[in-house]
């Protein structure tokens, strides 16, 4: 039963938390705009930058890490919360609570895409995703962050880099002693935010997305 009311509760908390729109936010406070209405009508950080400025997009990108971190620490916790009430089922945390966490990283993903103050639309959720990485196996994250960092030096094309460094995410997983629910997150987490960029892919492939 444990596993079950963590699950819900992990999951309902995770997606509530991906849907505060950090980037919709921004807009309205600074500008009185609706974001969406705007640039590539995303709410993430990219968008942010390009019509808010680099201050407003740097603090909506802290913002979309966290909540991804925010997401896996609170399931992670409340796995051994539910748990403690019989002292029996402490023995069946490492089986079923990376399950819970699974599932939390990608009801956060879900939140913070189609967010449901925003009428289910967001951002692609780049960075949420990097938050979850990050809180779940921090040499995976660390090793995504520096994929995105170098192909953006590189390119200065936030969506290349994005997905490559979710195909580098799958990558070390993959090569690593993980959980396999941490490993089907990761590759779901991956496959999700690539099909979130398809616009930004066929864009790519016209030779026409923009650059930093």
């Amino acid at each position: 039963m444990s596993f079950w009311i963590a699950s819900v509760v992990g999951s309902a908390a995770a997606y509530l938390i991906g849907s505060t729109p950090a980037g919709y936010l921004a807009g309205k406070l600074l500008k009185g705009i609706d974001i969406r209405e705007h640039g590539s009508k995303s709410t993430g950080a990219t968008n942010v930058l390009r019509t808010l400025g680099k201050w407003p997009a740097l603090v909506v990108l802290l913002v979309d890490v966290l909540k991804g971190a925010a997401a896996v620490i609170f399931a992670r916790w409340f796995c051994f919360w539910s748990s403690a009430t019989p002292p029996s089922a402490i023995s069946d945390m490492p089986v079923w609570a990376p399950w819970v966490v699974c599932l939390a990283g990608l009801a956060v993903l879900l939140g913070h895409s189609r967010s449901i103050w925003l009428n289910f639309t967001g951002g692609k959720s780049a960075a949420t995703r990097l938050g979850v990485l990050l809180a779940m196996s921090w040499p995976v994250g660390l090793g995504a962050a520096t994929a995105f960092a170098v192909v953006l030096a590189v390119s200065r094309i936030v969506s290349l880099s994005s997905m490559l460094a979710a195909l580098t995410a799958i990558a070390l997983v993959g090569g690593m002693e993980q959980p396999l629910p941490y490993r089907l997150l990761v590759i779901a987490g991956g496959i999700y935010v690539i099909v979130r960029h398809r616009a930004n892919i066929a864009r790519l492939m016209s030779g026409a997305e923009p650059r930093l």
